[in-house]
């Protein structure tokens, strides 16, 4: 049976409406969820708990489809209790898919893994958080715990959450972060001296062009699709450097707009659309940089140059030595397509770029975006209205995270503050990344594992070595709302703790709660559920971390520590009672957050300020860098040493892989079995590529393949039972889904000056697989 149907010539329309409705008529609950969609994003709402995309105040509709996914996987009818796990034991549990898994509803009360059974049972709250701190009590040092934390968790869940460990005495504080954009950040940091986007939502109306990178914002920000359609409708010229022909770039239907949503009608999305190799995006930006040094110098900003920037006359000596033959070769685009790029870059007023994980997950990842700063930093497109930089992030309050101070290497003035604070002396070496955590698990050198939501197992790399690290923790410990990977990993003690979501109220001693998150244009704003909680045991993720803190620090052996002191001495529960008091130590403690609890009461939050966009450079010498650094001899890591490569031939080439996901996907939540957008229905083991390179391979649409990847350490990566789909791609590259090609990529291969896993560039073999065709049913 084929695995595809008709690919759409648009993207959103009517098919994104009724997808809307179909996954809220799915949760059970549909006319609470009804509901739930019209305070979406609102003023005395609550925060759409899918993407970081900034929130447009005007209209009554502020959600988009997979917002309204998000909205309705949350809020079921569906529940997962006792009943449940003394039914399957764990070994049964992990059997199943990722979407079995979280479609069985959300989890309703406290639950302790018996090894000796192999199934969870419950465990009352004040035994579970006993259990945590007696666990922690034992430990010989405090950075046997890894502190892991997802996007999802609010700013105040994730203040405190750091505040317990490094009161605790660590700062392994492994989070999402280090998966996706932590390139951005370490190269915008290193460059303008701020690790995070220099525009506002308003910059894209005054926009004359705009520059997207490596990202597919009709799945992953559907609501950016509506800022895009506004700017192309008012003239802004959207160039597209992306590997795959994404259809939501293409051509937008706005559900919104009666005419594009009833009729054939659509608009056009981007101007000029350009398909480089992965990890060619740098040089492609080179390209660009060199023929407005050689060709168009009057483009240049020389005044902003001078008076703002170092390192430019390197920079430009580098350009100039970079030969077109390389350019065109690593880019995979020819010198006159980067031209046409150029001259709409240069002779535009005002451009924004924007990008995502297709950038970031490569091994030169710092690089490639540093490049397309140099681009900014070459024409003065920054620190002015309309123009700037735009990292796009993923979670909706990942970017909250790390001001929080969700940060495995905090910066010396955010412990400084904190020390003088709280009268303590808090951890200053580094901690442990996702990559460097789990391998600190695997070696049995870290104890505990603690994760602040997500789903870990799914989202890291190596998934058979991710997942015995995850094993070898003697206490694993899951604040969730639902049931996934994350909680079958296990083989010693481990407790699941079930949370409140985004939409559910939040009720404390104090009354109904407020909390707040970020989003990727540095606006903090207040969120506030309104739906019954699906359980009474359910309790918030503040809530969870307070009795964690209060119940640890109580009985701390190690308590003559200045820190354990500080910790002791904290009132855990009466912050817990009353989060205007988190938000309180926030503003003491975090710059830019005076007047924290008034300023949330504002229709539209409160802008944090980038110092970059001001024309501030918080660099070592006080003015924006550009980073003068040669192209990579190869975008992958050297695979010469490696006894796999006998392997490659003719009959089998090597063959870079990008994992991604489908459009019925967040994260590593599963919607469904479709990709509407890319035309596969009903199945998600599909293998994207080139039509020419298949026919190399002697193969035909849907032949079944295994994947094989290749690294350095001569271990066996494979998946098997994958389908051929032919897509618009270049010749050379591919693509797949994720978690399912997690397998494949190395715990060892990451970005330079990132440590990401290099998940967009993963060396690969491919042949004929002999796994039978399994139809994976929807509940």
């Amino acid at each position: 049976m084929s695995s595809h149907y008709q690919k759409p010539t648009k993207a959103g329309g009517f098919p994104s409406l009724q997808a809307t409705f179909t996954h809220v008529l799915r949760s059970q609950q549909t006319k609470q969820n009804l509901k739930n969609l019209l305070r979406v994003n609102q003023t005395d709402g609550f925060d759409c708990p899918g993407c970081a995309w900034g929130d447009n105040k005007q209209g009554a509709f502020q959600f988009c489809e997979n917002g309204a996914k998000a909205v309705a996987w949350e809020s079921t009818g569906k529940g997962v209790g006792r009943e449940f796990f003394s039914q399957y034991s764990v070994r049964q549990l992990a059997k199943q898919t990722d979407y079995w898994l979280e479609y069985q509803g959300r989890l309703t009360e406290p639950m302790r893994f018996n090894a000796v059974t192999d199934h969870y049972e419950p465990v009352t709250w004040s035994e579970a958080f006993s259990i945590i701190a007696t666990k922690l009590n034992s430990l010989s040092r405090p950075d046997q715990v890894e502190f892991y934390t997802s996007g999802r968790a609010s700013n105040e869940a994730s203040y405190l959450y750091q505040l317990f460990g490094r009161l605790y005495g660590t700062n392994n504080f492994p989070d999402c972060s280090n998966m996706c954009h932590e390139a951005s950040g370490v190269a915008l940091t290193k460059s303008i001296g701020i690790g995070k986007g220099t525009v506002v939502l308003e910059d894209f109306d005054a926009a004359e062009a705009i520059f997207v990178f490596g990202q597919n914002p009709g799945t992953n920000h559907p609501r950016m699709m509506n800022t895009l359609r506004k700017a192309a409708k008012q003239g802004c010229k959207i160039v597209t450097f992306n590997n795959l022909k994404e259809v939501a770039l293409e051509k937008f239907a706005s559900p919104q707009n009666p005419i594009e949503l009833l009729t054939p009608a659509a608009t056009t999305i981007s101007h000029l659309y350009l398909t480089p190799k992965l990890g060619g995006d740098m040089a492609a930006a080179r390209g660009m940089a060199k023929f407005i040094i050689e060709q168009r110098p009057d483009k240049i900003d020389h005044d902003f140059i001078q008076q703002h920037s170092a390192f430019f006359e390197d920079y430009q000596h580098k350009v100039k030595h970079t030969s077109w033959d390389k350019i065109e070769q690593q880019s995979g685009l020819t010198k006159a397509q980067i031209i046409q790029a150029a001259t709409l870059f240069s002779n535009s007023k005002t451009v924004i770029s924007c990008w995502a994980m297709g950038l970031t997950q490569h091994k030169h990842s710092v690089d490639i975006i540093s490049e397309v700063i140099n681009l900014h930093l070459l024409c003065g497109q920054i620190g002015k209205k309309g123009a700037g930089l735009c990292p796009v992030r993923g979670h909706s309050n990942v970017q909250g995270n790390r001001t929080m101070g969700i940060n495995e290497k905090p910066s010396a003035d955010f412990i400084d503050k904190l020390d003088n604070y709280f009268a303590t002396t808090l951890p200053r070496l580094a901690g442990h990344n996702v990559v460097e955590a789990l391998k600190a698990l695997h070696s049995k050198q870290s104890k505990v594992l603690i994760c602040l939501g997500g789903n870990l197992a799914a989202a890291a790399p190596d998934t058979d070595f991710t997942y015995q690290a995850m094993r070898n923790a003697e206490l694993n410990v899951q604040i969730s709302t639902k049931l996934n990977r994350s909680h079958l990993q296990v083989t010693h003690d481990a407790l699941i703790l079930p949370c409140l979501g985004r939409t559910e109220l939040d009720q404390q001693v104090s009354g109904i709660q407020k909390i707040t998150v970020e989003d990727t244009f540095s606006m903090v704003h207040a969120s506030t559920g309104m739906t019954d909680p699906v359980s009474e045991q359910c309790l918030s993720e503040i809530d969870i971390v307070a009795q964690m803190a209060h119940a640890t620090f109580s009985h701390l052996n190690h308590s003559h520590t200045n820190q354990s002191h500080a910790g002791n001495k904290l009132n855990w529960l009466a912050l817990r009672d009353d989060y205007s008091l988190i938000r309180n130590l926030i503003e003491n403690t975090i710059t830019g957050f005076n007047d924290f609890n008034q300023r949330i009461e504002q229709p539209a939050g409160f802008y944090l300020g980038n110092s970059a966009a001001e024309l501030v450079w918080n660099t070592s010498n006080q003015l924006a860098q550009f980073n003068p650094s040669e192209l990579p001899d190869s975008v992958i890591a050297d695979c010469s040493s490696n006894a796999q490569t006998t392997q490659s031939s003719a009959e089998h080439p090597i063959l870079l892989l990008q994992s991604l996901r489908s459009h019925d996907q967040y994260n590593t939540t599963i919607y469904g079995m479709d990709d509407r957008y890319r035309g596969i229905k009903g199945k998600r083991n599909v293998l994207f590529m080139n039509q020419q390179d298949a026919v190399q391979l002697n193969l035909v649409e849907d032949q079944l393949i295994d994947i094989q990847s290749i690294a350095n350490d001569n271990i066996v990566r494979k998946v098997s039972g994958f389908s051929v789909v032919f897509y618009d791609i270049p010749r050379g590259n591919i693509a797949a889904y994720y978690p399912e090609t997690n397998p494949l990529v190395s715990i060892n291969s990451v970005g330079v000056g990132s440590s990401t896993p290099t998940s967009k560039s993963i060396p690969v073999i491919i042949t004929p697989s002999n796994k039978q065709v399994i139809n994976v049913a929807l509940v």
